[in-house]
């Protein structure tokens, strides 16, 4: 099964990631694991730090000759921005110049400081900082290769920043189709509402001038996922339980639904429930309201989940707070921020669930190559009678 790890503090050296568990000869394009370190770091309303860190990775182990070699992949990405911290940050001997006592609400400032008896927020604010997600989103780009391998595609876009919501009912052709992600990473803000985009940008500026920080609401498609993956056995085999905790360790993250959601609340279970129907190549739904998942596992469905991203915590107008050694009041500490990360979230919710899919196939299929899986699949697909290539999509 794969496993990984990631180390790294925001200001360090670096960030370094290890990922185990890979299928022996998975041919890996280190330009694709750049391209979605780039894709992470574009979208209107972030800050300073992207104009700084040009995000590449380093393998170090675990492929050799352009393929998977069984044994852990080791990997780094260099800060540039370690130049200006080496004091600050220094790993031997030293003292800070500037610690930081006044937490800021909506972060880990003070739980972390107070968890680990710490008299510097820094040394929480160095590793619970989202710049985390960049060793998360090489590591998903690994197993996105992978997936596609297995005719298995992840798709995201933003449908709503602040108060600005997308219109849902302009791009219903578009989510049928392989587009989603070309057409969102063509946006400033990653929707696939032109209108909304426009609105969404307008709105990012005046929140910036205000001093003050944005959420929004992302969705997840993921497509070609073979029906039965996950279990209803056990709690911690079901897939959207298992999603559900990828998506929730996003920093930032508050909320995870699937499919209609809350938004089913007020249906009836006739209205709800997606009806089953068989066209003698599958079986499928004509609606999708579960989201692509009953009972713990996958239908063969579409897989659809909406995250919501709280605004950041780091405002350049601070709120209330309290100096946590001399107890006296006083505005939060600022750091360095974005206006919102709401699209930079949206490419990390498709890499922090790539390994959980991953993981549903090697468990469900096995083997420890590549071919063996895919033989495996196949042959799933034939004995329950299902098109491994040719399956349909019901958003």
């Amino acid at each position: 099964m794969i496993k990984y790890m990631t180390a790294g503090e925001s200001h360090g050296p670096g960030l370094t990631g290890i990922l185990e568990g890979m299928p022996a000869n998975l041919s890996i394009n280190i330009d694709k694991i750049n391209h979605e370190l780039y894709r992470r770091q574009q979208g209107f309303g972030r800050g300073g730090r992207m104009k700084i860190e040009t995000d590449k990775v380093e393998i170090l182990s675990g492929i050799r000759f352009v393929k998977t070699i069984a044994s852990p992949i080791s990997f780094v990405i260099h800060n540039k921005d370690w130049e200006n911290w080496q004091t600050e940050m220094a790993i031997e001997s030293g003292k800070s110049n500037n610690p930081i006592t006044r937490p800021r609400p909506g972060h880990a400032d003070l739980s972390g400081v107070l968890k680990y008896n710490f008299d510097d927020i820094r040394n929480v604010l160095e590793r619970s900082s989202a710049r985390e997600t960049a060793t998360r989103v090489a590591i998903g780009s690994f197993c996105k290769q992978f997936l596609n391998e297995v005719n298995i595609q992840i798709f995201s876009h933003v449908v709503q920043i602040g108060n600005i919501k997308a219109d849902l009912n302009k791009m219903k052709a578009l989510l049928l189709t392989d587009e989603i992600n070309t057409k969102a990473d063509s946006s400033q803000v990653r929707t696939l509402d032109p209108e909304a985009e426009q609105q969404m940008i307008e709105h990012i500026s005046d929140t910036k001038k205000q001093g003050d920080t944005l959420g929004g609401v992302i969705e997840i498609i993921i497509r070609n996922m073979p029906p039965g993956l996950g279990s209803y056995i056990h709690w911690d085999k079901k897939l959207d339980s298992q999603l559900s905790a990828a998506l929730i360790s996003i920093q930032a993250v508050k909320g995870v639904e699937f499919g209609q959601g809350f938004r089913g609340a007020h249906l009836p279970g006739s209205k709800f429930h997606d009806e089953i129907y068989y066209d003698n190549k599958r079986y499928y739904r004509t609606s999708n309201k579960a989201g692509g998942i009953e009972g713990g596992m996958s239908t063969g469905e579409d897989i659809v989940i909406r995250i919501m991203k709280k605004p950041i915590p780091t405002l350049m107008k601070p709120l209330h707070s309290v100096d946590y050694k001399t107890k006296e009041e006083f505005f939060a500490h600022k750091e360095r921020s974005d206006i919102t990360a709401v699209p930079a979230c949206s490419v990390i919710s498709e890499a922090v669930i790539a390994p959980v899919l991953a993981n549903a196939i090697i468990e469900k299929f096995g083997g420890d190559s590549l071919d063996d899986i895919k033989d495996s699949i196949i042959n799933y697909f034939n004995r329950i009678g299902y098109d491994y290539i040719n399956q349909k999509s019901t958003v």
